[in-house]
């Protein structure tokens, strides 16, 4: 198993809600309600996105794969500040 870590943006729209992107995958953005959600929801995307690619043997997006630092292993800890 891999860890993959993307640049991730992440901003409060005027209406409340958040909205959380990795520019480097196409597509691959969504919200929620708090910067959390937004991010959790994020985190779930960006695993299906990798996974699909994998299924269809597709490499990154090329803007991903100069960008992304890519961890062997499976033991990884995130924090948000």
């Amino acid at each position: 198993m891999k860890t993959y870590v993307f640049r991730v943006e992440v901003e409060q729209e005027e209406d409340g809600r958040w909205s959380a992107e990795i520019p480097a995958l196409p597509g691959c953005a969504t919200w929620g309600t708090t910067k959390a959600e937004a991010l959790e929801a994020l985190k779930e995307g960006a695993q299906a996105y990798l996974e699909v690619l994998a299924a269809h043997h597709d490499p990154l997006p090329q803007e991903a794969a100069e960008e992304v630092k890519i961890i062997p292993g499976s033991e990884v800890v995130t924090v948000s500040l």
